[in-house]
């Protein structure tokens, strides 16, 4: 189990939070997120199965940018 924190841009409310959450939590193996759009950060708590590339472009195609 591995803990990740990115930064994510273009979250500006919590519906934004919740829709990366909703996102992510629909990929087996994440068993935690909590989205902050305060602080435009993700912190996702995953099996490592769930590849960093997998946590990314769910959160880009939920309308999000992953920032480096």
């Amino acid at each position: 189990m591995g803990r990740r924190t990115l930064a994510v841009t273009g979250m500006s409310c919590g519906g934004c939070e919740q829709n990366v959450t909703d996102a992510l939590e629909a990929l087996d193996g994440v068993k935690n997120v909590e989205a902050d759009n305060e602080t435009d950060s993700v912190e996702v708590v995953a099996d490592e199965s769930v590849s960093d590339e997998t946590i990314q472009t769910t959160i880009e195609d939920a309308g999000y940018e992953v920032v480096a």
